[in-house]
């Protein structure tokens, strides 16, 4: 079974480096390279691939968006990310299956791709030295790693948000965002991810859509059926609901 590989970057010598060092790997085939975001959307959204290649910060490229439609695909393929910026490598925590660093070593390579097989189905993963499971081209450690600090997506850039600066998370349209003072981060953990790393002390999963910083709780508004809504000290003093067994669960929590 051939790996069918798209390279996405907008230094030229980078796709024929990267090409050249696929070239020993005879499962894998490249069948597309792009160099700007149009025809980067263009080959995702008419193909389908077992594995992109993707340079994190080329411009005018939203990474994120592009990552998000991969993965809606039916076939979603395993994405890598490259960059020269090793202090960047944490970014394949977000949505990738693992990242190279250029000059892209032959041998880091080779382990990539050994991931993107496993993640495939194609090469079976020894009992005797078990990998993180992949689900959706995203390493899911076991047990899931505690984040000190949440990496966000923000006007193209890599914004690092600590746990005392988050006020709420909320998905919208099928999106996460994280909600500080006064803005709102899109990221690409999931709300079911984030509550599995972030401190358990200090947030409260209160809906099936929302995640609320407890010590940024201000008001509780009693509400229909027993529920309530909390008021929490953003800019705009949001207001977030909280389900029925989520209420009693605070108020417990609260010794109300």
């Amino acid at each position: 079974m051939k790996l069918r590989a798209l390279l996405i970057d907008d230094e030229r010598t980078a796709l024929e480096e990267l090409r050249y060092l696929l070239q020993p790997f005879e499962d894998v085939e490249v069948v597309g390279e792009a160099t700007n975001a149009p025809e980067a959307l263009e080959l995702i959204c008419h193909q389908d691939y077992s594995i992109i290649f993707l340079g994190l910060f080329m411009p005018s490229l939203n990474w994120v968006d592009l990552a998000n439609l991969s993965r809606k695909k039916p076939n979603s393929a395993a994405i890598i990310f490259t960059t020269a910026n090793v202090e960047y490598g944490f970014a394949f925590a977000l949505n990738a299956l693992d990242y190279l660093l250029k000059p892209i070593h032959p041998k880091r390579l080779e382990e990539a791709l050994t991931k993107v097989r496993q993640f495939q189905g194609i090469l079976s993963i020894p009992k005797s030295n078990p990998l993180p499971s992949v689900r959706n081209g995203v390493i899911e450690p076991s047990p899931p790693m505690r984040l000190e600090v949440v990496p966000v997506e923000h006007r193209g850039k890599i914004v690092l948000l600590h746990q005392k600066d988050i006020i709420f998370i909320y998905t919208n349209k099928g999106n996460v965002y994280i909600k500080t003072q006064k803005d709102s981060y899109l990221t690409l953990f999931t709300l079911q991810e984030l509550e599995l790393r972030l401190s358990s002390t200090l947030f409260f999963r209160s809906h099936r859509c929302y995640i609320v910083n407890v010590s940024r709780m201000r008001e509780l508004i009693p509400y229909f059926n027993g529920t309530y809504t909390i008021v929490v000290d953003d800019h705009e003093g949001s207001q977030i609901p909280m389900s029925r067994t989520k209420s009693r669960i605070l108020k417990e929590m609260l010794g109300l």
